[in-house]
C-alpha cells in the first residue's frame, strides 16, 4: 500500500503543472486534537495567499464559523460548509453569494427516526444555524444509525468530531467542483488536505491528496501522502510534500 501510494505521489508531482489552489478542511487539520488552531498552519495559510495561491476551507462547521475563520485568517478562496451543504463565494462585484446543495428536511426527517427508533443521538449545539443538514454528536456509531435508517436518499459520514446527515448526492467534492468552476480551477489542480471519512472524495479527486497520521483509515488510504506529524503537526507537511510550498 505505501509503495504504491509512493508510485502515485510521485507519477502526480512529475506530470501535474503547479498546483493552484488549495483546498483545506479545519479541524484536525488546521487545528490540534482540541480543536485549537495551530500557528504554524496560520503562518502557512498566509503565506500561500501572499503568494497569490487561493485557500478554500472545505469544512462540517457552519457558516457563520467558518466565515469568521476566512476573515481572521485573510483568505480568499470560497468556502464549502456543513459538509459540502452550504457554499459560499465573493461575486465579481465582490457581493457574498449563498448556495444552499442539499434540502434540510431529508436529514431532519431521518434524524426524527433516530430519536424514535430509540438511539441516543443527540444534535451539536451548532445545528441551530445549520441550513442543509444534521449533524449530531459521535456518541453513537455510524453503522448503527445506519442500521436504523436504512436504504433512503441520504449520506451519514464521519468527521472524528460529529455524525452528519445529509441528503444523497450532496458533499464536499460536489460542493467543490461548484465553487471551483467560476475561479477556472477543478479539484485537479488542488492540493487537498482532510482527515475524515467525509473527505475521502475530495481526497481521491485531489491533484494531491494529503492526510494526516492522525487520519481516519479511509481517509488515509484515498490520500497520495500520509504525513509523520498528527494533526495540524503535518499540515505544513503536507503542503511542502505537495510542492506547494517551500
Amino acid at each position: 500500500m505505501g509503495s504504491a501510494r509512493a508510485e502515485r505521489r510521485n507519477a502526480r508531482r512529475l506530470s501535474a503543472p503547479a498546483y493552484r489552489v488549495v483546498v483545506t478542511d479545519v479541524d484536525g487539520t488546521l487545528t490540534d486534537r482540541s480543536r485549537r488552531l495551530d500557528p504554524n498552519a496560520v503562518r502557512a495559510v498566509r503565506a500561500l495567499e501572499d503568494r497569490g495561491v487561493p485557500v478554500v476551507l472545505a469544512t462540517g462547521n457552519v457558516l457563520p464559523i467558518a466565515l469568521a475563520l476566512h476573515r481572521s485568517l485573510g483568505l480568499t478562496g470560497p468556502i464549502v460548509a456543513e459538509n459540502g451543504g452550504l457554499a459560499w463565494w465573493k461575486d465579481g462585484d465582490g457581493r457574498d453569494r449563498v448556495r444552499r446543495l442539499a434540502d434540510r428536511r431529508v436529514a431532519l426527517a431521518a434524524y426524527r427516526d433516530l430519536v424514535r427508533a430509540g438511539l441516543p443521538a443527540r444534535r451539536l449545539f451548532t445545528d441551530r444555524w445549520r441550513e442543509s443538514e444534521v449533524a449530531i454528536e459521535p456518541t453513537v456509531s455510524v453503522a448503527a444509525i445506519r442500521r436504523v435508517l436504512g436504504p433512503r436518499p441520504l449520506t451519514v459520514e464521519s468527521t472524528g468530531f460529529a455524525i452528519h446527515l445529509m441528503e444523497r448526492g450532496a458533499g464536499k467534492t460536489s460542493a467543490l467542483a461548484h465553487v471551483l468552476r467560476p475561479l477556472g480551477r477543478s479539484l485537479a489542480d488542488a492540493v487537498v488536505l482532510g482527515d475524515g471519512d467525509n473527505d475521502v472524495g475530495m481526497l481521491r479527486a485531489a491533484g494531491f491528496g494529503v492526510s494526516f497520521s492522525s487520519g481516519s483509515r479511509r481517509a488515509r488510504a484515498a490520500a497520495d501522502y500520509v504525513t509523520r506529524a498528527a494533526y495540524a503537526g503535518g499540515f505544513v507537511e503536507g503542503l511542502k510534500a505537495s510542492g506547494v510550498l517551500s
